[in-house]
């Protein structure tokens, strides 16, 4: 990807460049998906609530695995900044695991 196209997964407000070509798609809650590359596609999932992520077919062995456990570590919409993270849903799932909050 070059820096004027990115993947249909990252956000437009996110300044983030891509980190390769689209690998993953990543489904929300109502089967509505966006196909993206690992850090955009980990990006967008650790912003939904009840996503899914697949492979593409021409996808390298583990991809839907990385930005799974990626996605695991990014607070919702991460490229926000500004308030502090105080609420669950503010913060990413592994962070409400170390503190014990349950979903």
């Amino acid at each position: 990807m070059t820096d004027t196209t990115r993947c249909p997964a990252a956000h437009p407000e996110d300044p983030t460049p891509c980190d390769g070509p689209a690998v993953v798609t990543v489904l929300d809650a109502c089967n509505a998906g966006a196909d993206g590359c690992e850090h955009h596609g980990a990006r967008l999932l650790a912003s939904l609530e009840h996503g899914r992520v697949y492979a593409l077919p021409d996808a390298p062995a583990g991809a839907a695995i990385r930005v799974f456990t990626a996605a695991d570590g990014i607070p919702p919409f991460v490229w926000c900044e500004g308030a502090p993270r105080t609420q669950p849903n503010q913060r990413s799932h592994a962070e409400n695991r170390r503190r014990g909050v349950t979903a």
